[in-house]
């Protein structure tokens, strides 16, 4: 039986990404930890596989009207693809169900999101005062610059699902300020679907994909995303990016409050045992 309150929930999270072109991880992994108590690492995974293949229409698109900057893309994947599957590797031996790792997932998500909503606040301030200097670095520092971006990316993305949007954003317009707005996106999203791919799979190799639950969340997310693409220019985008960061910044705490109650907890069951 298919649940009405995941259909819009993948609905809400689609016109925000429509609206917005970021908050597809950001918003949805929280989402399915806070509201709905999937494993964190659950809730990464099938999110990942669920943004890759969201994007993937996008990605065509953009390519399509070639507003994709390939050498940008490589670039990022060059960092991102190894330095997921290391990742991966690594919560593979740390043992993904433990509360441990689901305390890293947490902290890791929170990271994110709060990275995320600050590259939201201030991109527009960081693009002024950094422009001109950006605009004559050399080639070769810009190529490196994207690698190690990459890396970072890959990292974030493959323990939170959370980074690839307006974090990458945000560094591919400093790295590449000749660029327009449409080809930094489409790049952004270009890149996004090899490694939410690759991380998925990674996570479903794991067992950390809810194949039902994402199908649900397409569902509602798809008709989402086409409605808020079509509203996108009727809202002004200074509103659209404070107020997706004032809910990042909420979540972010929720989350944080959330994982202190289970230490709390923790602590107090360990200390009746003794």
């Amino acid at each position: 039986m298919i649940d009405p309150l995941y259909v819009a929930s993948g609905f809400g999270v689609g016109l925000l990404v429509g609206m917005t072109g970021v908050g597809g991880g950001s918003l949805m992994t929280p989402l399915l930890i806070l509201l709905f108590g999937v494993h964190p690492s659950t809730a990464v995974g099938t999110d990942l596989l669920y943004a890759a293949a969201t994007k993937t229409g996008g990605s065509v698109v953009h390519g399509w009207s070639r507003s994709v900057h390939w050498p940008a893309v490589l670039r990022l994947a060059c960092g991102s693809i190894p330095a997921s599957a290391l990742t991966l590797l690594v919560l593979w031996k740390l043992d993904l169900k433990s509360d441990a790792e689901r305390s890293l997932v947490n902290l890791v998500l929170c990271f994110a999101l709060l990275l995320t909503a600050t590259s939201l606040i201030f991109r527009k301030a960081i693009m002024e005062r950094y422009r001109r200097r950006l605009e004559q670095v050399d080639e070769r520092i810009t190529a490196i610059a994207t690698l190690v971006t990459g890396v970072v990316l890959g990292v974030l993305v493959s323990i939170s699902s959370v980074g690839a949007g307006a974090v990458g954003v945000t560094v591919l317009l400093m790295l590449y300020p000749r660029l327009p707005m449409a080809t930094i996106v489409g790049s952004d999203i270009a890149h996004a679907v090899p490694l939410t791919l690759v991380a998925g799979i990674g996570h479903w190799a794991l067992g950390d994909v809810d194949w039902g639950l994402m199908g649900v969340l397409l569902m509602g997310s798809l008709p989402g995303i086409i409605v808020g693409s079509y509203s996108a220019t009727r809202v002004p985008e200074t509103v659209l990016r404070l107020t997706l960061a004032s809910v990042l910044f909420v979540v972010a705490g929720k989350i944080v409050f959330a994982e202190l109650n289970l230490s709390s907890a923790i602590v107090t069951a360990l200390a009746w045992t003794h």
